[in-house]
């Protein structure tokens, strides 16, 4: 058996590093975390210093127990998961547990730490190992504690104040606070009408524009003409004077550089990978973790292609940055080169223990080498990581920015002035290889790539036309995820490792929604949002949130105890989840509006968040005895729908005819979405159909289709709960609570129900959540339903002359009981 053991977080990693360590060294994967609070209320002891009670995590136990096993015939234990808090946390848990087990007892614990899976840096990590940071271990559970304390105590109040099943935390709700705020700006916002004014002139160089800079003898603002009247006035005025013509006044040219964008980190990789790649922030960092933890490069075997992928850093180590050098000194030539080693400061206020930047392990195997052995996307996003490397080492970009300006004298109103501006790049320095994103364009980038004629002052360059063109000023734009990541990151709100986790959640639990790649608050969101807004301000206030994290990397380096700052935290806290739960009325926490009055009945006409999302109402529940609903059309919000909008749900159930056979059919709006009824069969819509336009032929037509389909579902049915079916993916055997196959050489209608309970008994039970705890439950399906017909009689008449000495023996111990109470109350 190998001496030392080596624990990693995953099994591509250990595959990897194991080649690099040779016999002496076994390698496991501890499958990422190891031990979670356990999942109810008490896990956190905030009466004894926020102890906290640990559990080892279910689908993760026979990977906990490989390690314990191996841990105890090895002599050393080497804790390799990942550099950053999680990782120390992992290595922490892991070490308890042995401990636990009275395994490490004797044996020498060391912990070691790397930013990239090449052979060099494992076994300089292997023989320069360190101790568990306790201080990083402290920081990640109270992280953890504060989640567990604002997820525990804040969901019931939005279960029983604005609906059942919702859910609040620590950081996401400040996200979420940001995603409402900025769609509630697009709907304030009041479109303001403006109109810009260009001359088209011609040169034998060739044509180009410029644009109004001034009139009526002052400086042209945005919003100097405001509607055609006035914008047609002044292009008359404007032609009128210059008479064909326009006179250079000016020619300015100016040099610039242009600096490459720093190494990336993991908030700007996954921008960048947003913005150019379409990948989402999950996506992109589930590509590089493989990256990272190695990929199969022929007869080189698995190779780690770039360093750790949650990072705060831009810094790139010196033997890094001399590979660098040494490829574009190669490739691009020595005047690519800057003097020295480009140097790069980290920006985060919030940067965590210095990692280096996301880059490749070695610069020298260049996107072209590799592709054959990576995926499309694995292509992509490497590609992406070796280009902004090789970008931050080389010189700046050289950029010639010419302005020409024209006067135009003698106007009515006063003097005028237009200028032509073109960007023309004189050395390409780093962009030869790579240029950065940006969410937004702007006046510079269309000039970039613009070249003017050659003019000298005094010139007069004939006017072929004055244009003039309405325009309407925007709302702000809804937050894409690379736009979200960059918010979250200048407020200080979460951490590189969390961005990806943050934005899933805010998806997963439905309150935000990606509408043409930007995200949208659903009107369950808005209603969270809201209330905790109003009634928990502090906890999603995004200074609050920042100071937390500040504090969180305060005790991370040792200069804040976390206990304390846990204490500051939980009793205001608390004191206030207790008050709202108390004194916060239902219909305001969810966002209910009256929209006006019915026009038929004169009745209040609302729209409220419901079990099943939102709604319309018709009548108050304090005046009418009977009160109308109608479920929101998809796309509706409840915070924008008109009266007029809601009156039109109500027409809803629509009666549509009769079927032939004199069954009424109608359409209407259900739980689950639109559906036909015929009478008592119900079918769902498609997708292309509308409930409020749907004509009868259409309807019969879904009805056939789901009632073909229920009769063809159906195979054999043995009338105790035993069923052959035709599912998804072709027949199955079922008793409600297992599922079996269907062996490929039977045929499924000749089958028999001793084969049918004979494939249940040998098939797997159903995985999820609840299987192990319900295994035995569900162990007792078919087979024990047919034993029980053979035994039936025998048991019931077991049970009989059971019943009967029980019955016996208990009147026996009552008379005994009585007689020894009545002998007490004498004594006394």
């Amino acid at each position: 058996m190998a001496k030392n053991l080596l624990i990693v977080e995953s099994p591509a990693k250990a595959k990897t590093i194991n080649k690099y360590l040779g016999k002496d060294f076994q390698v496991l994967a501890s499958y990422g975390h190891v031990r979670d609070l356990k999942p109810k209320e008490g896990a956190v002891d905030t009466e004894h210093d926020f102890a906290m009670k640990y559990e080892v995590i279910e689908r993760n136990e026979k990977h906990v127990d490989a390690i314990a096993k191996a841990a105890k015939v090895a002599d050393d234990i080497y804790l390799a998961t990942d550099l950053d808090r999680e990782g120390e946390a992992i290595s922490w848990h892991i070490s308890e547990i042995l401990k636990e087990r009275g395994i490490s007892k004797g044996k020498q614990m060391h912990r070691v730490v790397f930013s990239e899976i090449t052979p060099k840096a494992i076994k300089a990590a292997v023989a320069a190992p360190r101790a568990l940071s306790h201080d990083l271990v402290d920081a990640q559970q109270a992280r953890r504690a504060l989640d567990y304390l604002v997820g525990f105590n804040l969901s019931p109040v939005l279960w029983r104040k604005v609906q059942r099943g919702l859910s609040a935390g620590r950081v996401q709700s400040p996200a979420l606070r940001m995603i409402v705020e900025r769609e509630e700006e697009i709907e304030a916002f009041v479109a303001r009408e403006y109109w810009t004014v260009e001359a088209q002139l011609k040169h034998a160089d060739g044509d180009f524009s410029a644009r109004l800079t001034k009139l009526n003898g002052k400086k042209f603002e945005q919003f100097d003409l405001t509607n055609e009247t006035d914008a047609t006035a002044a292009r008359a005025a404007l032609k009128e004077a210059a008479r064909g013509q326009l006179t250079v006044s000016e020619v300015g040219s100016k040099e610039r550089k242009r600096r490459p964008a720093p190494p990336f980190t993991t908030s700007t990789l996954q921008q960048e990978a947003a913005r150019k790649l379409g990948f989402t922030t999950s996506r992109t960092m589930k590509i590089a973790q493989g990256l990272y933890e190695g990929v199969g490069l022929g007869t080189e075997g698995n190779v780690g292609l770039i360093t750790y992928m949650r990072t705060d850093s831009t810094a790139l180590s010196d033997d890094a940055v001399g590979e660098l050098r040494q490829l574009i000194a190669r490739d691009y030539g020595n005047k690519a080169l800057p003097d020295g080693p480009q140097v790069y400061r980290t920006k985060s206020k919030n940067a965590q223990e210095a990692h280096e930047a996301i880059r490749p392990t070695s610069a020298m195997r260049t996107p072209r080498e590799v592709t054959q052995f990576l995926n499309d996307e694995q292509r992509k996003l490497y590609e992406l990581i070796w280009k902004r490397t090789v970008a931050c080492q080389m010189i700046h970009a050289t950029m010639n920015t010419v302005s020409v300006d024209f006067d135009v004298k003698h106007v009515k109103g006063g003097d005028a002035a237009f200028r032509a501006t073109g960007t023309t790049v004189v050395d390409p320095g780093f962009l030869a290889v790579y240029e950065e994103g940006r969410d937004q364009k702007t006046a510079e980038d269309d000039d970039e790539g613009r070249r003017l004629p050659r003019m000298e002052k005094g010139e007069q360059v004939p006017l072929q036309d004055i244009v003039t063109d309405q325009h309407f000023t925007e709302p702000p734009p809804r937050f894409s995820e690379a736009s979200l990541v960059k918010a979250l990151e200048e407020y200080g709100i979460g951490r590189p490792s969390t961005y990806a986790s943050i934005i899933q959640v805010l998806q997963n639990r439905e309150y935000v929604l990606l509408d043409n790649r930007r995200f949208r608050p659903t009107d369950v969101g808005r209603a969270v949002s809201k209330f905790l807004t109003q009634h928990f301000t502090q906890y999603v206030d995004y200074d609050f949130t920042a100071k937390l994290e500040d504090e969180l990397d305060a005790v991370s380096r040792g200069e804040e105890a976390w206990v304390p700052l846990m204490q500051r935290f939980w009793q205001p806290f608390k004191q206030q989840v207790e008050e709202k739960t108390e004194s916060v009325d239902r219909s305001e926490a969810t966002g209910a509006r009256e929209l006006g009055s019915d026009p038929k009945s004169g009745k209040p006409v609302s729209v409220r968040l419901g079990r099943y999302g939102p709604y319309a109402q018709i009548g108050d529940k304090d005046v009418d005895e009977k009160l109308q609903f109608a479920s929101l059309r998809p796309g509706q919000s409840m915070h924008t729908i008109t009266l007029e909008e809601a009156i039109e749900l109500f027409k809803l159930p629509r009666k549509l005819g009769q079927a032939e056979n004199g069954d009424e059919v109608s359409v209407g709006v259900g739980r689950f979405g639109p559906f036909v009824k015929q009478g008592s069969t119900y079918a769902s819509l498609k997708a292309e159909d509308d409930p409020y336009t749907i004509e009868l032929p259409r309807a019969l037509q879904i009805v056939q289709e789901k009632l073909e389909l229920i009769a063809n579902r159906i195979i054999k049915d043995f009338g105790n709960g035993v069923q052959i079916l035709n599912g998804r993916f072709g027949p199955y055997i079922t008793d409600g609570e297992k599922n079996a196959r269907i062996p490929k050489d039977q045929e499924p209608k000749d089958l028999t129900e001793a084969q049918c309970v004979e494939l249940l008994a040998a098939a797997p039970v159903k995985k999820g959540r609840f299987a192990k705890k319900t295994a035995t439950k569900k162990a007792e399906s078919a087979t024990k339903k047919a034993a029980a017909k053979k035994t039936a009689t025998t048991k019931t008449a077991t049970k009989k002359t059971a019943a009967k000495k029980t019955a016996a023996k208990k009147t026996a111990t009552k008379k005994t009981a009585a007689k020894k109470a009545a002998t007490k109350k004498a004594k006394v």
